[in-house]
C-alpha cells in the first residue's frame, strides 16, 4: 500500500502550502513592527485610530495578535501530524491568513467602526481556528487530541473577555491576564514535551550522559500546581494565597527545568535556546509571585513570562520548524543565533527597567529596538525560507 501524500498536488504560493509558513512569517514582522509604534505611543508621540488605550493595544496586539498568529502556524502544522490527513493549504489557508490581517486592522482603527465591531471581526478569527482545527481532528478521527481546543477556547474567550472589558471600562485587567495564563500554560504544556525530547534526541546522538528526565508524575504534580496558581492570579492578582501559589509554582518550575539536563546542550544553539526560554517561566513565576505578596507592580514578572518565555519560546520554535519543515539542516546559523541573543537581552533590558527607575527610558528603549531587531531579523533570515518551496520537493 503506497503512503499517504504528506501534500496534496499544490501549484500556489509556497507561503499558502503549509500553515506554518504565514503565520510564522507574518506573525513575526507583526511583532517587530508593533513594537516599534508601541514605544513612541508609550512616549506620547504617536497615536493610531484605536477605542483601546495605549497600553491594552499594545497588550492585547501581543498577546490576540502575535501569540494567536504562532499558536495558529504550530496547530495546522501539528494537526496532519496527529491526524494523518493532509494540511490546510490554498485558499482555506488565505481565508484564516486574511482573517487574521482583518482583525489587526479592525482593533488599530477601532475608533473609526466602532469597539464592537472591530471585537467581531478580531474575535472571528480564533472561533475560525477553532473550528478548522475541530474539522481536522474529527475528520481524522483523532479524539485524544480534541484537548487542544481548550486551549484555542480559552485563548479565544480572553480575547472576548479583553474587548469587552476594553469597551464597558476603558482597561482591560482580566483579559490582558487570561492571555497571559492561557500562553504560559500552553509554553507550559508544548515545552514540556518539545524541550526534554528535543534534548533527549540531541544527547543520545551527540553527547553521550545525563539524559532529561522522562515525563512522570513530578511533571503532572506541577504542571497541576502551576496552573492552578495561574488561575487563581487571573481572578485575584494580589495577596498571600495567590502569591504562595504563584512562588510555589516557579519553584516547582525551576526543578523541572533542572531535569532536562540543559546544561549540557551549550554545543547545540537550537537546543539550548528552548532551555533559556522556559527559564523564563519560573523566573516570572517568582516575579508575580513576590510582586502578589509585596502589593509592588508585577510588571518585570509579566514581562518575564510574554517576553522571555513567550517571546524567546515561540522564535525557538519557529525557527526549529521552518528549517526542519522545509527540508533543511537543523543548525542555527550565525544570524539565527544573533536572533535568540537580542530576544533575550530586550527581556532582560524590559524586567530592568522595572526594577531600575533611574534607567527606565533607556532599557525601555533598548528592551524596544532589540525585540523589534529579533523579530524583524526572523523576518528578514526566514522569508526565502519560508515563501520558497520545501528543498528536495
Amino acid at each position: 500500500m503506497n503512503a499517504i501524500p504528506r501534500l496534496r498536488r499544490y501549484t500556489g504560493p509556497a507561503l499558502l502550502s503549509y500553515g506554518f509558513r504565514p503565520f510564522f512569517l507574518l506573525g513575526a514582522i507583526y511583532a517587530g513592527l508593533a513594537i516599534l509604534a508601541w514605544v513612541p505611543m508609550f512616549h506620547g508621540q504617536l497615536e493610531f485610530a484605536t477605542a483601546f488605550s495605549p497600553r491594552d493595544w499594545h497588550v492585547h496586539e501581543m498577546l490576540f495578535g502575535y501569540v494567536a498568529a504562532i499558536v495558529t502556524g504550530f496547530l495546522l502544522t501539528a494537526v496532519p501530524n496527529w491526524t494523518g490527513r493532509l494540511p490546510i493549504q490554498g485558499k482555506p489557508l488565505a481565508v484564516l491568513v486574511a482573517a487574521w490581517i482583518a482583525g489587526r486592522i479592525a482593533v488599530t482603527g477601532s475608533a473609526l467602526w466602532g469597539a464592537w465591531p472591530a471585537a467581531i471581526v478580531d474575535c472571528s478569527f480564533l472561533l475560525l481556528v477553532a473550528l478548522a482545527t475541530a474539522r481536522e481532528i474529527i475528520a481524522g478521527s483523532n479524539w485524544r487530541n480534541l484537548k487542544v481546543l481548550i486551549a484555542v477556547g480559552l485563548l479565544f474567550a480572553g480575547n472576548v473577555v479583553f474587548h469587552v472589558e476594553a469597551a464597558l471600562f476603558g482597561i482591560a485587567q482580566y483579559g490582558a491576564r487570561m492571555g497571559t495564563a492561557v500562553s504560559i500554560a500552553l509554553i507550559m504544556l508544548i515545552g514540556g514535551r518539545i524541550v526534554p525530547s528535543f534534548t533527549r534526541n540531541w544527547l543520545a546522538r551527540e553527547n553521550p550522559g545525563r539524559l532529561p528526565v522522562a515525563f512522570n508524575r513530578y511533571d503532572v504534580v506541577s504542571m497541576i500546581a502551576s496552573v492552578l496558581a495561574l488561575a487563581l492570579w487571573v481572578a485575584v492578582p494580589e495577596g498571600p494565597v495567590p502569591g504562595t501559589l504563584l512562588v510555589l509554582g516557579g519553584l516547582l518550575q525551576a526543578v523541572r527545568l533542572a531535569r532536562w539536563a540543559g546544561e549540557r546542550t551549550a554545543r547545540d544553539r537550537l537546543v539550548l535556546i528552548l532551555h533559556v526560554a522556559y527559564l523564563f517561566v519560573p523566573l516570572g513565576f517568582l516575579l508575580v509571585g513576590i510582586a502578589a505578596l509585596t502589593g509592588v507592580p508585577a510588571e518585570a514578572g509579566i514581562h518575564a513570562w510574554t517576553g522571555g518565555a513567550v517571546g524567546a519560546m515561540t522564535l525557538a520554535v519557529m525557527t526549529r520548524a521552518s528549517l526542519g519543515h522545509t527540508g533543511r539542516a537543523l543548525v542555527a546559523s550565525a544570524a539565527t543565533q544573533a536572533i535568540y541573543c537580542l530576544v533575550v537581552l530586550a527581556t532582560l533590558a524590559r524586567i530592568g527597567a522595572a526594577y531600575l527607575p533611574a534607567f527606565y527610558t533607556p532599557l525601555i528603549h533598548t528592551a524596544g529596538l532589540s525585540w523589534a531587531l529579533a523579530f524583524l531579523g526572523f523576518g528578514l533570515v526566514y522569508w526565502p525560507v519560508l515563501t520558497r518551496p520545501r528543498l528536495g520537493g
